[in-house]
């Protein structure tokens, strides 16, 4: 498996992996919010190339995640997601790889903090915290605890106030 920054060649085989990596059994033929969620934050000025990676086997994209650009008050962070993997390659570590891929890049960019919404009992093994022990709030309070924060270098402790993702992430409601 190699993780790779995603290619402009790769942009359907991205859509396929979060169409298939988040299709519902009981609702086949729906659309995925996630697979018009990577096409929406692509065109979106929050969209950060070097933060969009890919992770590909035997010549094919089995996986895919993204940082876009979000903002804690004025300064600048970063929001994670989607993350997606073909279900096949489900259970392969295929998404951890790519977890530490974009924590690392993004580290390396000097980045400061990197927000999720996701499981509670998963994303602290890649070092996520509960973003309200740092004084983070979320966009819609009822996240909670599934509202993390994984605080990169760069982090300074003033960053506090209220999370804001890339607009596309406005229009799921």
């Amino acid at each position: 498996m190699l993780i790779r920054r995603e290619a402009p060649a790769d942009v359907d085989a991205v859509r396929a992996v979060h169409l298939e990596a988040f299709a519902k059994p009981d609702h086949p033929g729906d659309v995925p919010v996630e697979a018009g969620l990577v096409d929406d934050l692509r065109a979106d000025s929050g969209w950060i190339p070097a933060l969009s990676l890919v992770a590909e086997a035997d010549d094919d994209v089995i996986g895919h995640v993204v940082c876009t650009r979000g903002r804690i008050g004025d300064a600048p962070a970063l929001g994670l997601g989607p993350l997606g993997v073909l279900p096949a390659h489900q259970s392969q570590r295929v998404g951890s790889a790519l977890m530490h891929a974009v924590l690392g890049a993004a580290d390396a960019l000097d980045e400061p903090v990197v927000m999720l919404l996701g499981h509670t009992g998963y994303y602290p093994r890649f070092g996520f915290r509960p973003a309200s022990e740092y004084g983070i709030v979320p966009p819609v309070p009822e996240w909670g605890a599934h509202f993390q924060v994984r605080t990169l270098s760069a982090y300074e402790p003033t960053m506090r106030g209220e999370f804001q993702y890339a607009a596309p992430f406005n229009d799921l409601g």
